[in-house]
């Protein structure tokens, strides 16, 4: 049975309808959900944490390499051309028995639009007091500020704290210090601040060894001088945690000769990049990266004289 519409009718629906919408609106949340992603290797439970990100000028990122060529690269992977987005992503190692930590995030030292870890680490359900162990790749200030806050708050207070021999070797060196350009001596400062009231506690590792349960050091020096990578194995999955060897993958993984302007031994820094992206081409092995767009992890592949990321797909279940 049907009912003829009348225009006194379709007038009243659709102002009807003109309402409804106004009525339903929720309020706006101005924030993203929490930046947590949690996936397997083995039997190895591997959370990726967010701790925001950090808006650069494009110009000036690539030591030897044409701004255009940059840009051109940028385009075509569809990012902006003008400024990057270098994000941020801690790792948090489960092996059911004890809780690492693979580098500490920005702390409250970072930029503006940075410092999310320690809110997304507790929405996913872990607390400071639980972490066993923190193992620092290098001593950049978005790698370990998140140790120790401004005012001096340890974050970690039950946790060991493990670094690279190397990397200890170079920035608590005071002979160091002292003959660094003006522009390296605060990254130094900023190590004795962090690492200070805790440097006789600090154990080190190095290459080949293990830095903390399931969790080993590969020294991939160059962006610092001891800048370490590290494999995490259980069972048949492996996942090499690449640290800075590359800044955005779209830029460096695509370009692997390209030399960041944050690496201190360029030619270093792209021999070893070369290295450890064949091998993870070649191994299928899952990476992770700390600047690589959240959550940062997936698979490399060979592609023409550079390789690419594949990045992992979303799942819900782990």
């Amino acid at each position: 049975m049907t009912f003829p519409i009348t225009r006194r009718a379709a007038l009243a629906g659709a102002g009807a309808l003109a309402v409804a919408p106004a009525l339903a609106k929720a309020p706006l949340s101005g924030q993203q959900a929490a930046g947590v992603y949690r996936y397997k290797i083995g039997d190895i439970e591997v959370t990726a944490i967010h701790d925001g990100f950090w808006q650069r000028p494009v110009e000036g990122l690539v030591k030897n390499a044409d701004l255009f060529e940059v840009q051109d690269a940028m385009a075509a992977a569809g990012l902006p051309t003008e400024k990057i987005s270098i994000t941020f992503t801690s790792l948090v190692v489960n092996d059911g028995k004890s809780l690492t930590l693979i580098d500490a995030g920005n702390g409250d030292a970072g930029a503006p639009t940075a410092g999310a870890f320690m809110k997304n680490f507790r929405a996913a359900g872990f607390d400071p007091k639980d972490v066993d162990a923190v193992v620092i790749s290098h001593f950049h200030p978005d790698h370990i500020n998140g140790i120790r806050l401004k005012d001096g708050t340890a974050q970690f207070p039950n946790a060991e704290i493990r670094v690279p021999e190397a990397e200890w070797a170079f920035w608590m060196d005071d002979a160091k210090m002292a003959a660094a350009p003006d522009g390296m001596k605060p990254v130094f400062q900023n190590a004795r601040r962090v690492f200070g009231p805790i440097a006789k506690d600090v154990k080190m590792f190095s290459d080949g060894k293990e830095a903390a349960s399931g969790v080993i050091a590969a020294a991939t020096p160059g962006h610092t001088p001891g800048h370490s990578s590290f494999v995490v194995q259980s069972g048949a999955g492996k996942l090499m945690v690449m640290s800075d060897l590359t800044n955005h993958p779209a830029l460096f993984v695509r370009n692997p000769d390209w030399q960041a302007v944050f690496d201190m031994d360029g030619e270093k820094a792209k021999a070893v990049r070369r290295k450890m992206l064949e091998m993870a081409a070649s191994e299928k092995a899952q990476v992770a990266f700390y600047h690589a767009p959240f959550p940062a992890t997936g698979q490399i592949a060979k592609d023409g004289e550079g390789y690419r990321l594949a990045p992992a797909q979303w799942s819900s279940a782990l």
